[in-house]
């Protein structure tokens, strides 16, 4: 046994290169209509790659981050989606600190091992997601962020292999973090009735009960394969998770009491299986993309009382497909259809059966690389409501950069963006890298 545990630790005791950077980023942001602060944010990010010989690699990454104005800060978050070991340490109300990776990279003749807290990409479609589900999201402004910063990391093992002509990853992720929503009193708590139940009659009280959550250890872990390819010039995977959906359930439960009507609501979490792949080919200055995922147990809300605790079940297909464009110099122009259907409701529900968003992304880069122009615009063709994206960066040196950008969001408050018209906002931003 000792002579067993010698070998597996002795090429961690060999460190060959240690490697550290660190990013300090700032910025401001203000509503865009009367100029009104939002938050200011300051955030620091310390990385350390320890690199062993024989290729065993150790990488750390820590995240602390002060938000000065209430609107964003960590009290507007609800926590209780986060599992004890990946909640951020809190620091009062305006400051939290984080680890956000922390994994062993543990190469071998067959095998690709990545062990610790990390995220993993499985989709690359811009703006929404479909197949990259594997890690939770925060959604404390919404989908603002950029992907890698909302991804919630989680402790996982992470095995790539081969299997003939096929790249295999399999994935056992027994940690259970959730999407973390903006609670009451956040810029972009959620309101939409496509997303929560409405508040009752005046007369009838509410009482939240907290998140009954997964808490066995091996039964409640998630598990996911996915097997990857290039054929004939497509990129093509499969994949499949098993896992509990990332959104909680609100059950209601109606009753009459002695002082009147009452609605008791009970947050849970269901399993689903994922099944899915995407495919990609690149024509001349085209690239052609796409991502299906079929959930075999999804639960919507029912509409009005048509269900006695709220949530009807059934399945639902979602879909992106994208087509981008390179053919003018510098420029990327690129074009996206996400369509979710839900399929066997056993009731009627609030959102539609299928529902459609389009988007479009234009990025031009000038002065060498030094300047880029971003416009992201998404749009709901059900509601009619969606989100205006500009973006100006320039970077001034290889270490420095700044920028500008505005959010604008229209629409019918009902909707997802809509619900977000009264948060458009105008931002400035800097961000120094050390190494």
């Amino acid at each position: 046994m000792v002579s067993a545990l010698t070998c597996l630790f002795t090429p961690l005791l060999r460190a060959a290169e240690l490697q550290s950077s660190l990013i300090a980023s700032a910025l401001w942001s203000g509503d865009s209509h009367n100029f009104k602060r939002q938050s200011h944010q300051f955030s620091l990010e310390p990385e350390a790659i320890l690199r062993f010989d024989n290729r065993v690699k150790l990488t750390a990454l820590m995240r602390l981050r002060s938000i000065s104005f209430d609107g964003l800060a960590p009290q507007r978050v609800s926590d209780a989606a986060y599992s004890p070991l990946g909640k951020p340490l809190y620091m009062g109300n305006s400051s939290e600190f984080e680890l956000r990776e922390f994994y062993l990279e543990l190469p071998s003749d067959n095998y690709y091992f990545t062990l610790g807290k990390q995220q993993v990409v499985w989709g690359k479609a811009d703006g929404l997601k479909v197949l990259d589900i594997v890690n939770p999201q925060s959604y404390r402004e919404f989908i603002l962020e950029d992907f890698d910063d909302s991804r919630i990391p989680q402790w996982l093992a992470n095995i790539e292999t081969n299997v003939g002509e096929w790249d295999a990853q399999f994935l056992w992720i027994p940690e259970q973090s959730y999407h973390v929503l903006a609670s009451e009193g956040g810029l972009y708590a959620p309101t939409s009735p496509l997303l929560l139940p409405q508040a009752p009659p005046v007369g009838v009280s509410v009482d939240v009960k907290a998140i009954d959550r997964p808490g066995r250890l091996l039964m409640d872990s998630d598990i996911g394969l996915r097997l990857s390819r290039f054929w004939k010039g497509w990129d093509l995977s499969l994949n499949y998770l098993y896992q509990y959906d990332n959104f909680a359930l609100l059950y209601q439960d109606r009753s009459l009491t002695a002082n009147g009507p009452h609605v008791t609501i009970q947050p849970q979490y269901r399993r689903t299986h994922v099944l899915g792949g995407s495919f990609s080919n690149a024509f001349d200055n085209w690239v052609l993309r796409g991502e299906l995922a079929y959930f075999s147990d999804r639960y919507f809300l029912a509409e009005g009382l048509s269900d006695s605790d709220g949530i009807t079940k059934g399945k639902e297909v979602s879909s992106v497909v994208g087509l981008d464009w390179t053919g003018l110099e510098n420029t990327l122009i690129s074009g996206q259809l996400f369509q979710s259907v839900a399929l066997n409701r056993q009731s009627a529900t609030v959102r539609d059966k299928s529902e459609s968003t389009l988007s479009l992304l234009v990025n031009h880069t000038l002065l060498n690389d030094t300047l880029e122009l971003r416009l992201i615009w998404l749009t709901n063709s059900n509601v009619g409501d969606g989100l205006m994206r500009l973006r100006v960066t320039y970077e001034w040196q290889d270490n420095l950069k700044t920028w500008a950008s505005s959010d604008t969001f229209y629409g019918s408050e009902e909707g997802i963006f809509g619900q977000f018209d009264d948060n458009d906002r105008l931002i400035i931003g800097i961000e120094l890298a050390f190494e």
